[in-house]
């Protein structure tokens, strides 16, 4: 049911708050969580080299969303902290969030082409090599301490999947949090409710401890669909439920570290995907992911020579529940394990050089089709693998406002043997508040177990020829500032991807089938501002431009020519609130029936405050502010061309801590 605010009222009412939050008259005092532009500045980002560094060293146009950035605006998945980002646009397909980096974001893309971790854990799995970023993230945002995003290729660093960029997100440590927390939510008009359980503290033994669990239930929202060559149409009522559970743990002792970080998301399907039977209750896809590591690090930040090691393990487990006349479950398994070791030298003058081996073995990708009413249908097919990486890095000072940024890895795998990947950065201080950089890189990934091997005869079939794909980018990036306030930004690219893997058609069964899809170009321009002031206030805009064409010159399907960003937050002098508003406009979209979803503006508002009760916080999310109509490319395993998106929704919270 939609909220029955008006939205001319909305309208003048947001207006309103956001004139009289920007002016320079504001009598609140300055929000303590608030940062300035210095310490913007001065945060270190690890996810670019897996070592820190200050983000104008970082070979990349770098940008890290803080712990007060997702409070202030209420962002409850990755993909909506990083969809306010220069070049970034989001997909949903009423099942999964992808994410659309620089032109590209082709349907049924399981976001592939981003590297996502935790902590420098490799989120993305064995068998699908998914990145998630919505509700099948495995962890809650409410423990996330600051979210790095690296765009470009970082293949000399990571190897496979970082194509497009890097997403590596930083928990919170028992320190930080050095409290009990407990948070309950509700939202409307999907039905939703929320709560969180959370505990961190650092003991006077030096041991420091993180525990949180979280659980979600949502009833979700009824959509009319139609499903195409069926002729079958209506209203999916009571099929967009969602039931999700999250559990963290992070010890930490001196070098050591252990985290732990598990989730079991089940999103129900009113779409028919895979071209199951329309508008038949009790379809869904269920993925459980539980990841860990264990992590030493020998040596401080100021010695010489460091050493760092970790030993990783990863477990996926999807169950996709379907009906083809009949029920039939698609359960897959994916188990991986690995470990990392990496040398940091420092000694050597004008130098930073950094060495590293990274080996996983991706001990089962299990595939399976169960029918439980034909068994002769059944069948299971196996795909374990292995892949490994050496890599080098030199950060090289050429002068006192030049240095240079030289790294190479070497991968080999079982699919597409050895590929190598290099990188190179030139970074030069022109001024003391101008930063001039000049970038190439290039990234692989070879296709995926899923994209390679699967076939059930009812909704895909497999392609062993299947081969990897590479992607080559050049960037030019300019950073300046103007006084200690207002930080400026442009980023002009190029990239060219080759022997693309696309999902296509089979034409002699007529079912989902990945497929070679040649080569594509991309030209693109991003320019950003960010501006903050001493009273607490925050601007954040940009517009990105980008033009993605297929090798024939046809633009790519679900590529927006054009994005804007727009992120406001400030105190406000009433009940110590404080506001987070952000616009986001995204240009037309092709679909792969070559329509258009049309352009659409998206406005979301949220309001906190901390000042009702000691340790108690409270807020107000409004998401799509003036219930805006819009919709999103679906892939080639959905009925529909597109798909709509939610309405408006409200959202109210309640934390507290003791």
């Amino acid at each position: 049911m939609k909220a029955s605010v008006p939205t001319t009222a909305l309208s003048r009412c947001v207006l309103a708050i956001a004139l009289y939050a920007a002016s320079p008259l504001v009598s609140a005092s300055p929000d303590l969580t608030a940062l300035g532009l210095e310490e913007l500045m001065a945060l270190k980002v690890v996810g670019a080299s897996k070592y820190e560094q200050r983000q104008s060293e970082v070979a990349a146009a770098v940008s890290v969303i803080t712990r007060e950035d997702i409070r202030s605006f209420g962002w409850r998945t990755l993909d909506e902290a990083l969809a306010t980002l220069p070049g970034v646009h989001v997909t949903y397909d009423r099942q999964y969030k992808y994410l659309g980096t620089r032109g590209f974001g082709l349907p049924g893309d399981y976001n592939t082409r981003v590297l996502v971790t935790i902590n420098g854990n490799r989120v993305n799995d064995s068998t699908f090599d998914a990145g998630q970023v919505g509700r099948q993230l495995p962890l809650d945002m409410e423990l996330v301490e600051r979210i790095e995003f690296i765009p470009g290729p970082g293949g000399a660093v990571y190897g496979q999947n970082a194509m497009f960029g890097v997403v590596n997100v930083i928990t919170r440590t028992g320190m930080d949090m050095d409290a009990t927390e407990l948070a309950v939510r509700a939202q409307q008009p999907q039905g939703l409710r929320e709560g969180r359980v959370s505990f961190g503290k650092r003991f006077d033994g030096g041991l420091d401890l993180l525990l949180s669990t979280s659980a979600l239930n949502a009833r979700g929202q009824d959509h009319f669909f139609e499903f195409g060559a069926t002729g079958v149409s209506g209203i999916a009522r009571g099929m967009d439920g969602e039931r999700d559970r999250e559990f963290f743990i992070r010890l930490a002792r001196g070098a050591w570290s252990f985290d732990l970080v598990s989730g079991n998301d089940r999103k129900d399907d009113p779409t028919a995907s895979y071209f199951s039977s329309p508008l038949v209750p009790g379809q869904s896809q269920r993925d459980r992911y539980t990841l860990a590591q264990l992590q030493h690090q020998h040596g401080r930040p100021e010695d010489a020579l460091r050493f760092h090691a970790r030993l990783f393990a990863g477990q996926e487990r999807y169950t996709g529940h379907f009906n083809y006349g009949t029920p039939i479950t698609s359960p897959i398994a994916g188990d991986w394990r690995g470990g990392e070791w990496q040398l940091f030298y420092s000694g050597w003058d004008a130098h930073r050089l950094m060495l590293g081996l990274e080996i996983q073995d991706n001990a089962r990708a299990r595939q399976q089709f169960i029918d439980p009413a034909n068994p002769a249908n059944d069948f299971t097919i196996h795909s374990p693998g292995w892949r490994a990486g050496v890599y080098v890095q030199d950060e090289w000072l050429l002068a006192d406002t030049l240095r240079a940024t030289l790294g190479l890895r070497v991968d080999r795998n079982d699919v597409t043997g050895t590929q190598t990947s290099p990188r190179l950065g030139l970074i030069w201080q022109a001024t003391p508040a101008t930063t001039l950089k000049a970038l190439y890189g290039r990234a692989h990934r070879a296709p995926n177990a899923f994209e390679r091997d699967y076939s059930d005869s009812v909704s895909q079939v497999g392609n062993p020829a299947l081969q990897g794909e590479r992607i080559d980018t050049l960037e030019l990036v300019a950073g300046h500032r103007v006084g200690g306030e207002l930080l400026l930004r442009g980023s002009v690219y190029q990239w060219r991807m080759s022997d693309l893997i696309v999902l296509g058609v089979d034409p002699v069964s007529g079912l989902t089938q990945y497929q070679p899809g040649g080569q594509v170009r991309a030209k693109g321009l991003e320019l950003s501002a960010d501006q903050v002031w001493s009273w607490g206030g925050r601007l954040r805009g940009s517009v990105s431009m980008q033009h993605a064409r297929d090798a024939g010159g046809v633009r790519i399907a679900n590529a927006p020519p054009l994005l804007g960003k727009l992120n406001f937050s400030a105190p406000l002098p009433l009940a110590g609130l404080r506001l987070g508003w952000e616009l986001q406009f995204d240009g037309r979209r092709s679909t792969l029936a070559g329509k258009e979803t049309g352009g659409h503006a998206v406005s979301n508002l949220h309001l906190s405050t901390e000042r009702l009760l000691p340790g108690l916080k409270v807020s107000l999310a409004i998401r799509n502010l003036f219930d805006k109509r819009y919709e999103h490319p679906a892939s080639d395993s959905n009925w529909q061309d597109s798909l709509g998106q939610d309405g408006r929704s409200v959202r109210a919270e309640a934390r507290y801590r003791f």
